[in-house]
């Protein structure tokens, strides 16, 4: 199973084909639109989410409301494309001249990019903007749907904005609490204290970053493998994470933590149980050993930067001139770690169903459920 996705920031529309999708598989339009609109919200948002108002369309690949096994193609329309087609258009008659950038934004693709295509700036960051996680965000929710029907779970949570702290806890109020707050926290303190360092960072021309935490609930032992170094489930998934725009690092269960501690605090001990199989009596690993999902909940850290837009540019140069000036502003937003946070979630989910359908190849979702219980059956019962 592979995607791929077409679209500029401003172009007229998003575009994403989904190859290798089991036929039968129950898709909901609404459900992708639900996870379109939850990524366009979050209290730090710029002026695009108001204009944009995401929808996906299915091209070719579903009918009836179920997969076709055929490629699933899949397009969201770009809204602000009206105040942008001169300028974007493919066509000759472009306006290559308005709205050029000749001051690269620290912290972003535009320089390097424009070094390395030996192209102009609007070119880089047309594809580079976060824009595109719009159809990720679709793609994964295609596949996320198939986890959910096979008992899969996956949920997230922001840990920290700009250095304010939420408590953690697992229990059912709590997750109940993350779902309805606007910055994806369980902890109204730390809600309120977010707040107030968003405000503060507007007043300045400031962007704030985050902490972010995914996962992964009631998966079985043995998706990836240790065989090969691009097969391990673990460097997939930090791989797919960190493709998300500002995400800057990644870790699995304690993380970073496990190098400041001895090993048997570290190492999760071994139980058996008949008609459940075998378990960790903790999970400081997050779930995955050796490359592999071990059959407990992957846990998965990620660590947003500041967004490179700066309403208080920093210095930058000039690119014909080569004279020090502030860097160009785009319009942008000033927070967007409970939007990446919606992201993340879905290029998870992505990796997940990849694995799945690596261990159990099926051309048909009836075919992928047997298999699936088949397989859970086996590890209650060795």
């Amino acid at each position: 199973m592979r995607f791929l996705t077409a679209g500029e920031s401003h172009g007229q529309k998003l575009i994403g084909i989904i190859e290798g999708l089991p036929s039968g598989m129950t898709i909901s339009k609404e459900l992708v639109d639900q996870a379109l609109k939850k990524r366009q919200q979050g209290p730090g948002r710029g002026g695009r989410m108001a204009i944009e108002q995401d929808q996906v369309l299915f091209i070719s690949g579903m009918r009836g409301g179920l997969s076709t096994g055929a490629p699933l193609a899949m397009e969201i329309l770009n809204r602000d494309w009206e105040n942008w087609e001169k300028i974007m258009t493919s066509e000759e008659k472009a306006d290559l001249e308005s709205r050029k950038v000749l001051t690269p934004r620290p912290g972003h693709a535009d320089l390097t990019g424009a070094l390395k295509y030996h192209t102009e700036v609007r070119n880089i960051l047309e594809r580079a903007s976060a824009r595109e996680t719009a159809m990720r965000v679709a793609i994964g929710s295609v596949v996320r749907q198939g986890l959910s029907q096979l008992g899969v779970e996956i949920r997230g949570r922001v840990t920290a904005v700009s250095g304010v702290h939420a408590k953690l806890s697992e229990d059912d109020g709590y997750w109940q609490r993350v779902q309805q707050s606007e910055w994806s926290v369980g902890d109204p303190e730390a809600e309120r204290q977010m707040g107030e360092r968003l405000r503060e960072a507007r007043e300045q021309g400031e962007s704030l970053g985050g902490l972010l935490e995914v996962q992964v609930l009631h998966l079985p032992a043995g998706l990836g493998s240790h065989v090969q170094w691009d097969r391990k489930l673990d460097g997939r998934l930090a791989q797919a994470v960190l493709s998300v725009q500002a995400i800057k690092g990644v870790s699995f269960g304690i993380g970073f933590d496990a190098g400041e501690k001895m090993g048997s605090l570290v190492h999760d001990p071994i139980g058996y149980q008949p008609g459940q199989g075998f378990y960790r009596e903790s999970n400081h690993a997050g779930g995955i050993e050796g490359g592999m999902s071990n059959g407990e909940a992957i846990v998965l850290h990620a660590v947003m930067k500041p967004i490179p837009t700066l309403y208080k540019p920093l210095n930058s140069v000039h690119l014909e001139t080569k004279e020090i000036v502030k860097a160009s502003v785009e319009r942008s937003d000033v927070c967007a770690v409970p939007a990446a946070l919606v992201v993340l979630e879905h290029v998870v989910a992505w990796v997940i169903a990849e694995a799945i359908l690596e261990k159990f190849p099926a051309d048909s979702f009836p075919e992928l459920e047997t298999a699936w219980q088949t397989y859970k059956e086996y590890l209650k019962n060795i």
